[in-house]
């Protein structure tokens, strides 16, 4: 048992319940708050906030309650109950307002690195294949496997879309970058590539044929809720930009 004013623990909580941690600190990193800071408004102990993200903790309603209050989201989603479900499952905000992005806003929130959805046409019809993307440069590039869906785009004029939604502030962006796509056969090129590359292919092995698209327009949208905070971009590493030419 835990106590939830004091962060003492007599023993380990069963397993499975782990997720609830990395939810929870994930949250918290987004919106850029200390344990303590989440701590002091959950009415805990920060020893205990460290224990329900490091451990497999099992708190009560009633700390649960209080600490997705803390992190402005829902038990639900701490809890994983809306996992399967798509995003954007919530009620529209109050007072929501739809604003353009600037091109930088549109190259900070695609970042270095990200999941994306390539748009394109496969045997003359529409498809649309998600991808581990790679900011390079002015570049954005994908390994796919040579025959599949994804590599397709090669020779073709394509779109690459990312965005990120907040379920519990009902609110988000959308980044929608457009422009020919190629298959890299340069070997120093493909090392350059490699050393970019942030994760390996969510899917697996056996996707080792990089195709970048330039692009020639990026455009993007966000929804912002009156009241509440932006939507984070993620991190930004010099040199990683991409840019419109």
């Amino acid at each position: 048992m835990i106590n939830h004013e004091t962060g003492s623990a007599a023993g380990p909580a069963p397993a499975g319940q782990a997720d609830l941690g990395r939810r929870a600190a994930f949250r918290r990193e987004q919106l850029g708050l200390t344990r303590e800071e989440v701590a002091a408004r959950a009415a805990a102990a920060p020893g205990y906030v460290q224990y329900v993200e490091e451990r497999a903790a099992t708190p009560g309603i009633g700390f649960m309650l209080r600490l997705a209050h803390a992190l402005q989201t829902t038990v639900e989603e701490l809890t994983g109950g809306t996992a399967d479900l798509p995003e954007g499952f919530g009620r529209a905000g109050n007072r929501p307002q739809l604003l353009e992005l600037s091109i930088d806003e549109c190259r900070e929130r695609l970042s270095t690195h990200g999941v994306g959805r390539v748009a394109l046409t496969v045997d003359g019809e529409p498809a649309v294949f998600p991808v581990n993307y790679t900011v390079a440069g002015e570049r954005i590039a994908y390994r796919t496997a040579p025959g599949s869906g994804p590599a397709e785009a090669a020779g073709k004029e394509v779109a690459l879309e990312a965005d990120h939604i907040d379920d519990a502030f009902s609110q988000g962006w959308s980044v929608l970058a457009v422009g020919p796509a190629h298959v890299v056969t340069d070997l120093d090129d493909v090392l350059a590539l490699e050393e970019y590359a942030f994760t390996a292919p969510w899917v697996g092995g056996g996707r080792q044929q990089w195709i970048v698209m330039r692009p020639t327009r990026i455009t993007g949208r966000r929804i912002r809720v009156q009241g509440l905070a932006t939507p984070s971009g993620g991190p930004t590493a010099a040199g990683h930009h991409v840019s419109a030419v």
